[in-house]
């Protein structure tokens, strides 16, 4: 396998909201995304101060990363776990809390390019599209396994596919003839279930491809998880960065840092209790979006919604 490439989304703007909150001595990031470690090698070289700490489920990312990164010796360590054992992760540094928390949700582009993993619909390989080899249920158990009902609900939760049942019904039809083990299998079942009339309406496999993966991998219950583990593991002043790629994981995100953000006091209060203060603020309003320059040069940049969010000291 040629050593695959990564190009880190909107990286200029993670290391400036960073920036203020890791100048200190002895300063913690956690890359709860490692992948190829693209945004923590910069990290590394803009802050010399900066202990970082990679978490990544898949152990391709692990090994390359450590081979990428050996350079800044123990400034960096790789953990190899799912992104909401952010504690757990911390504590192989003897750390409880962290200066700053990176999340890059998401399939990696590592992980597109191993044709061999499933995860495209554009390559033929065995449909596994697990991020971590090492455990877990393929995307072929979900085929085979599944009733209609529940290739229903996914398509529709995870794909946002309106044709789910369409598809389902000929999964299922398909299957009770061969098993579905190949995705160009899957790709020309979803092609022939595809009205004509819909046929240039975007490629017929991408959001089922989607839900599989993300069914898989488990990835949104593992996102509301570590949104409140990473708020609770940030130091006061610490900052979480979160890049996501689609409106599901956009939506949690966006949820859990308006409730953080957010004073459980009635107005009418002339004092706000400490219990009743918002523990968090917003870093910037809304949700940032990368570049017209960015996303000619790094195609995956088009759809990225990036928003931050700071812990604050609301005894002060």
């Amino acid at each position: 396998m040629n050593t695959p490439t990564h190009t880190p989304v909107m990286l200029e703007e993670c290391l400036d909201v960073l920036a203020p909150v890791v100048s200190a001595p002895n300063s913690v990031v956690v890359d709860g995304t490692l992948g190829l470690g693209g945004h923590s090698e910069a990290i590394l070289n803009r802050f010399a101060n900066v202990t970082l700490v990679g978490i990544d489920r898949d152990t391709v990312a692990i090994r390359l990363a450590n081979e990428r990164l050996a350079a800044f010796g123990p400034r960096f360590v790789a953990v190899h776990t799912t992104y909401d054992h952010i504690s757990d992760a911390l504590a192989t540094i003897h750390r409880t809390t962290a200066d700053g928390i990176l999340l890059d949700l998401g399939i990696s582009s590592m992980q597109i390019d191993e044709s061999d993993r499933g995860f495209a619909y554009a390559f033929d390989a065995p449909l596994d599209m697990r991020m971590d080899q090492t455990t877990g249920q393929t995307a072929a158990d979900i085929l085979r396994e599944y009733d209609e009902g529940e290739l229903i609900r996914i398509f529709r939760d995870f794909g946002e596919e309106k044709l789910a049942p369409r598809y389902a019904r000929a999964i299922v039809a398909e299957r009770r003839e061969h098993p579905i083990v190949h995705s160009e299998q899957l790709v020309r079942i979803l092609n022939d279930a595809t009205p004509y009339a819909l046929k240039n309406a975007g490629h017929p496999a991408k959001r089922v491809f989607q839900a599989l993966r993300i069914e898989v991998n488990g990835e949104l219950s593992i996102l509301r998880k570590a949104i409140d583990n990473a708020l609770s593991a940030l130091a006061v002043g610490g900052r979480l960065l979160v890049l996501s790629y689609h409106s599901l994981e956009d939506r949690i995100v966006k949820v859990a840092f308006a409730a953080a953000s957010t004073s459980t006091a009635p107005h009418s209060l002339p004092v706000v209790p400490v219990a009743l203060r918002a523990g968090y603020r917003l870093v910037f309003s809304g949700a940032r979006t990368a570049g017209v320059d960015e996303i000619s040069r790094n195609s995956r940049a088009a759809s990225v919604k990036f928003r931050a969010i700071e812990r604050l000291d609301t005894a002060a």
